[in-house]
């Protein structure tokens, strides 16, 4: 058994985050031992290591809270779902890629009217890029 900051210690992470996948229902709120502490099983470490490891992948918060309801009741799953969770997301990335390079470009752009002089910043060609820039080049997600 372990505490949370054994736990969080074991994992690289902060108590923090261990706190709120808790209040969002990744991971379970452990039993607490006779002397208060929560106290953190196998099961506990092996699925933070697994939610970690899906964020440092990209995945969403409610991504993970599907791939976790398939670990769940892996029975009730098939491969073609986990597949399509999967390639969904590759989409996304693939969006967020040329999203990426639009912006790029963009600032390129932007840096290449700049001579870069050490006179006032009143008539940047960058700043007046940004603020008369009438069409973005990536529009903004909301989630």
């Amino acid at each position: 058994m372990l505490t949370r900051g054994k736990l969080a210690k074991k994992v690289g992470c902060n108590i923090e985050t261990i706190r709120y996948y808790e209040k969002i229902g990744l991971l379970p709120i452990p039993n607490r031992g006779v002397n208060g502490y929560r106290q953190y099983d196998e099961e506990h470490l092996k699925r933070l290591r697994f939610i970690l490891r899906a964020k440092e992948l990209g995945f969403s918060g409610d991504a993970i809270k599907n791939l976790m309801k398939i670990t769940n009741n892996i029975d009730d799953f098939t491969k073609a779902e986990v597949k399509n969770l999967t390639e969904a997301h590759i989409s996304d990335i693939s969006r967020r890629i040329d999203d990426l390079r639009k912006l790029k470009k963009t600032l390129i752009s932007f840096s290449n009217h700049c001579d870069g002089s050490n006179e006032s910043a009143e008539h940047c060609p960058i700043i007046n890029s940004i603020y008369n820039s009438s069409e973005t080049q990536v529009k903004p997600r909301c989630k």
